[in-house]
């Protein structure tokens, strides 16, 4: 079995409570979603509990990129970029090309000699990288040096007058809420327990040794604990929080950074390549998707609460004024048809001055917490399977030698058989009446599981209609969500399944009906259920629309408090 739902749900809680799992994984972002495969593929019993939904932290609220990290180069970062490099090579052409495109981006270049030539050097270095991380094979192509003019044709939206030309290069992009999600339900698929909305509450301890947690079943109230002979903490900006419950005193400390992002509608920005920037602060990208763009990020430590972090006036502003630096055509805030924020768990050196939060390394740590528990923080969204192999490896100790990590080599649900699956895309299109767009569109999603999804159409024609509220969604798409993709309430679809949140200018408000009531029906919602999902995701867009228009974190956070929880009460 490889679905995410209630009854699997159910029953995975009712395995954790019976049995003794040999890695008990905290967290169900990148990081922990990629331990707990990592664990699972080597014949290890395994569990994983999020608090919230999959992915609905840090890994559903990031650029959206699986890259080098072409600016560490500049930092002589050379190991880092290297192993990103390397990950993204297998994420492109083994583990996962049905999430992971390439992407070409432009380097614009504002002096015709000098700068030309260092940049030159830089992407030319991280080309090198990039197919030696490959094996000796191109993954994407090489850079390509473009005039002012061919900068035009790529990019017609460009203000040509602020530049003498441009690099193209090529780095990936990804739906990284997807992302997460298909890799638990891959660890599934190996025999992993998963549990979304399950959240730690207690450490177990047999003198100085974890063995176990103590867990709320936050759709329940119900608590029992879940008994493993290790336990990884991959919690991101909770690390310090989940190693608290420990009482050891050990572990890694991390620096919440907060970036933020601005979504626009595709035909707003006229071009085909996406944009690479360098600010004073850090960097910005602007990323073409297949009907909007994202751009972003800013890059501040943030104090507040740590589930909800949400853009300020400020940072949309910063955002704005910096894509406009390029863009012949001013952006404004009219616009903006979506924002989000994300918080990275930066490592966090014994001083730090935070208004400088950029470098704090962003490469991982695993240390022991207390005897048999085991945190690992720092890195980014592009290793998290360097990231989860490494946690795993030290949880075994002498015992990784013996069961080495097979996860470069296996790949992703929806991978198996994607190129046949590309091949027959022209049927799909006859059969189904799809147009080429939506063709991409569920290809991109579903890869080799599209059989799933056209079965369903196959059993229920209706199903195979699009949204009458978000025609770019069939509504097959909703009842996938809930009955394969775990999603137990109706904000759990619209934020990471269907990410109309983020996507539509009223984020989602409008299809909060329709996708309301196909979901009750596969979910078992009654009218007054219903009624309860739709005004609590009312009521929380409500709060985001308050908060980015507040100028500072603690406002703008306070503003977003005032929408309360489905489930459960933490931070």
């Amino acid at each position: 079995m490889s679905v995410l739902n209630q009854l699997q749900r159910g029953q995975d809680l009712e395995a954790m409570r019976e049995q003794t799992h040999d890695i008990l994984v905290i967290g169900g972002g990148v990081t922990g979603a990629g331990v707990a495969l990592d664990a699972a593929s080597r014949g290890l019993s395994t569990a994983i509990v999020e608090a919230q939904d999959w992915a609905s932290g840090t890994s559903s609220r990031s650029s959206r990129l699986v890259h080098g990290g072409l600016r560490y180069l500049y930092q002589l970062d050379f190991k880092l970029v290297a192993e990103a490099l390397h990950e993204r090579a297998l994420l492109l052409t083994t583990l996962a090309p049905h999430l992971v495109q390439a992407q070409p981006f432009l380097w614009p270049l504002k002096m015709p000699i000098i700068e030309r030539t260092y940049s030159a050097i830089g992407v030319g270095m991280y080309d090198a990288l990039a197919v030696a991380g490959a094996g000796g094979r191109k993954s994407v192509p090489i850079q390509k040096h473009l005039s002012r003019k061919q900068t035009k044709q790529a990019f017609p939206a460009i203000d040509d007058h602020s530049l003498v030309g441009a690099i193209r290069f090529f780095d990936a992009r990804v739906d990284d809420a997807r992302l997460v999600i298909t890799l638990v339900r891959t660890a599934v698929r190996f025999g992993a327990r998963a549990a979304s909305r399950t959240q730690v509450v207690e450490m177990l301890q047999e003198g100085d040794r974890i063995c176990g947690a103590r867990v709320r079943d936050l759709e329940t109230g119900q608590e029992f604990d879940v008994r493993a002979r290790h336990v990884i903490n991959a919690t991101g900006v909770w690390t310090e929080k989940t190693q608290n419950l420990a009482s050891s005193g050990g572990g890694l400390k991390v620096l919440a950074s907060k970036g933020s992002h601005i979504v626009v509608p595709r035909d707003r920005i006229k071009a085909d390549a996406g944009m690479f920037l360098r600010t004073e602060k850090s960097v910005l990208f602007i990323i073409p998707w297949q009907r909007y763009w994202v751009i972003g990020t800013t890059d501040t430590a943030w104090h507040e609460q740590l589930k909800h972090p949400v853009p300020t006036r400020a940072d949309i502003d910063y955002i704005l004024e910096h894509a406009n630096s390029v863009l012949a055509d001013p952006l404004t805030h009219d616009d903006i048809i979506g924002t989000y924020a994300g918080l990275r768990p930066l490592l966090q050196p014994e001083v730090l001055d935070e208004t400088k939060s950029t470098k704090v390394s962003r490469e991982h740590t695993v240390a022991e917490v207390a005897p048999g528990m085991t945190a690992i923080a720092g890195g980014k969204l592009t290793t998290y399977r360097v990231m989860a192999a490494d946690a795993v490896d030290f949880a075994l100790g002498d015992r990784a030698d013996s069961l080495p990590s097979v996860t470069d080599r296996t790949p992703l649900l929806g991978a198996d058989g994607y190129q046949a699956t590309l091949r027959r895309a022209p049927h799909l299109m006859e059969q189904y009446g799809w147009d080429a767009s939506r063709t991409e569109h569920l290809l991109d999603r579903y890869g080799s599981l599209i059989t799933d999804l056209t079965a369903l159409i196959d059993e229920q024609p209706e199903l195979g209609e699009p949204l009458e509220t978000a025609p770019d969604f069939l509504k097959a798409e909703v009842v996938m969500a809930c009955r394969d993709e775990g999603a137990l309430h109706l904000e759990d679809i619209l934020y990471a399944r269907i990410r109309l949140n983020s996507e539509t200018r009223d984020r989602g408000e409008s299809a909060v009906d329709e996708i309301g009531r196909i979901a009750a029906e596969i979910l078992g919602w009654d009218d007054a259920r219903l009624e309860t999902e739709k005004r609590n995701y009312l009521t929380r867009i409500a709060a985001e629309r308050a908060a980015e228009l507040e100028s500072t974190d603690a406002a703008a956070s306070q503003a977003r408090l005032e929408a309360t929880d489905i489930v459960g009460d933490f931070d």
